[in-house]
This record gives structure tokens, C-alpha cells and sequence, in this order.
């Protein structure tokens, strides 16, 4: 037992990451559902806080909103992203540094700062189109897309960079076009990047609760974060365990994600940053 202190540190370790997940489970699974009454180990553990999370709020309508509003940004955000990477990256026009640092420039200001902004606009918007507008799901998505089209760019830039340009001449040699190029060509030695990319951005959206909490205000329109949110920001205490037991299940898409990614995670988290 030389290096019994590397165990100690890797078990301290273990114990600290474990602890907040044990009493997230532990508050799902305690009876009474209180903040005050959760302990590590549940007295009674029962599944009340999960069946009156499904008969007392609308917690089906905000899975279904999240998962929605979640999976097609992130795809629709993937593929806009893709098309402006590729262009920067192998075509060359007037304007293009010019693009790039306006895109990364975007990025240092906080998307909250704009909030009356979008708020103003997608006002305007909703008289004419309410389905695109204030309390819609469909336009909470459009802002979503906006807002991560600028970091996606720069980061696959980066990767296909790293794709050899000899590539794309060989296939114009063959008669390949542009669109050929891409999509039979380029696509399938990007796919790291594709699925990390789209891993981040449907993680950060099934996440984000600022933006929404302004955005949505029925019932019907909530997603998870800000329904969940509305059980605790007054009645923190009394509504604890549903908020929990919400919690947990609110992890089941990202982990089913996760899962369905998780053959490309490594590669392609590191081969963006070797050049570009």
C-alpha cells in the first residue's frame, strides 16, 4: 500500500461527486416531500412525490415541450452550423475574416443582455405569426438557434480544417459538386463534431432557464427548467421532493443522448483543437 493516499483522494472524490445525486434520490423517494425532512436515507420511501408530479402539474406537456424544443435545435442547429463551417472553411470570398470575427465577437456578449430586445421583437412577431411569437415553444426554438449558431461555427471550422483539402480535389476531379462534396465527402469524416456539437446544444437547451422563464408564461408552453423552477420559487420547502423527483427524470433524455453519442465524444472533443 505505497500509494495508499492516491485511493483515499480517489474514494474522497467519489463520496463528493456521489452525495448531491444520493440526497436528489433520497428527496424524490421521501414520502413527506419537504426540504426539511430529506435525509440520505428516506424514512418510508415511497413514489408519492413522482405520482403527484404527473397528477398535480403539467409535467407530461413540459417533458414533451423540452424534448421537442431541445432535439430540434440542437439538429437544426447542427446543420445551419455545418453549412456556415464548411463555407468559411473551404470556400474563400470577400468578407470572410471579416464573418469570422464578427461571429466570435457576437459571442462575448451575453445573450441575456438582449433579452428586452428579443423580447420587444418576438412581440411584434407574435402579432403577425403567434405561433413564432412570446408563450410558443416553436419561437423559444428559433431563439435557441440563434444564440449557438456563432460558437458551433467557429468550433467545426476548427475540425474541418484538420480534413485534408486534397479530398475535396479528388472528388471535383471525379465531377463531384459542391453539394456532392459535402454531403457524400466532408459529412461522414465530421461526424465527431456533428454529434458533440449536437450532444452541448441539446444539453445547454434542456438546461436553460433564464431566457425561457421570460419567454413562456401558460402552463401548456413550459418546458422542464421552468416548470420545475415554479415549484420551488415560492414554495421551496413544501415542494421540494416533486422538484426532485423531476429532476431525475428530467436526466433521462441527455443520459439516452449521451448513450446514442457516446462512440464519438473523444475524438471529436479533441480534434477541433488541434488546428483552426
Amino acid at each position: 500500500m505505497k500509494h495508499w493516499w492516491r485511493h483515499l483522494c480517489g474514494l474522497a472524490a467519489v463520496a463528493f461527486s456521489l452525495f448531491p445525486i444520493v440526497f436528489v434520490v433520497s428527496a424524490a423517494l421521501n414520502p413527506l416531500g419537504t426540504l426539511s425532512s430529506t435525509g440520505l436515507v428516506p424514512a418510508g420511501a415511497g413514489l408519492g412525490n413522482f405520482t403527484a408530479l404527473f397528477t398535480k402539474t403539467g409535467f407530461p406537456q413540459w417533458y414533451l415541450n423540452s424534448v421537442l424544443v431541445a432535439g430540434l435545435a440542437a439538429a437544426a442547429g447542427v446543420f445551419l452550423s455545418i453549412l456556415a463551417a464548411y463555407a468559411f472553411s473551404r470556400m474563400r470570398f470577400r468578407g470572410r475574416r471579416v464573418g469570422l470575427m464578427s461571429l466570435l465577437l457576437i459571442q462575448t456578449f451575453p445573450q441575456f443582455l438582449s433579452v428586452v430586445s428579443i423580447y420587444l421583437v418576438f412581440a411584434r412577431v407574435g402579432d403577425y405569426y403567434p405561433a413564432l411569437g412570446l408563450d410558443s415553444p416553436w419561437g423559444l426554438m428559433l431563439l435557441y438557434l440563434g444564440g449557438a449558431l456563432g460558437v458551433n461555427t467557429w468550433l467545426m471550422k476548427g475540425f474541418l480544417d484538420t480534413v485534408p483539402k486534397e479530398l475535396d480535389e479528388s472528388a471535383v476531379i471525379d465531377g463531384a459538386g459542391h453539394a456532392q462534396i459535402f454531403f457524400r465527402v466532408t459529412l461522414p469524416l465530421v461526424a465527431p463534431i456533428l454529434a458533440v456539437t449536437g450532444l452541448l446544444g441539446f444539453i445547454g437547451t434542456i438546461n436553460e432557464v433564464l431566457l425561457a422563464n421570460v419567454f413562456l408564461r401558460s402552463d401548456d408552453a413550459k418546458t422542464l427548467a421552468v416548470g420545475l423552477y415554479g415549484l420551488v420559487a415560492e414554495q421551496r420547502n413544501a415542494n421540494f421532493g416533486m422538484f426532485c423527483a423531476g429532476s431525475l427524470l428530467t436526466a433521462i433524455p441527455t443520459v439516452v443522448v449521451f448513450q446514442a453519442l457516446q462512440r464519438y465524444i473523444v475524438s471529436g472533443l479533441t480534434a477541433g483543437a488541434v488546428k483552426g
